[in-house]
């Protein structure tokens, strides 16, 4: 399962709408080589879904991860903050071991 924090819902929602985005689309979440650490996040709005997809349904919102993917991620809440130190959505991953600072990276 991956998880939808109340904060990156209310994004999301907001992004779709202002970018007039259609009800189709949804959170396609992937992990990729590289980064200081070793995998990076990749987030993006989809709106095909492929063989092999794992849906999943938090707070209303679709979440789409590939099989690869969802080895790393599951379990892992997507978040949004505006605070200080950065604005943006981020990945609170219990499977990761190490993050590098920026946060957009990690390795297990």
């Amino acid at each position: 399962m991956i998880f939808v924090s109340e904060k990156a819902k209310a994004r999301i929602e907001k992004i779709l709408q202002d970018d007039g985005l259609s009800s189709k689309h949804f959170v396609r979440v992937s992990v990729t080589s590289g980064g200081c650490s070793g995998l990076s996040y990749k987030m993006e709005f989809d709106q095909e879904d492929k063989p092999g997809d794992e849906v999943f349904f938090d707070k209303g919102v679709k979440v789409v991860v590939d099989p690869k993917s969802i080895l790393y991620l599951f379990g892992t809440t997507l978040d949004f903050s505006e605070g200080l130190e950065g604005k943006g959505f981020y990945f609170d991953n219990p499977n990761a071991s190490r993050t590098c600072s920026c946060g957009e990276s990690f390795s297990l």
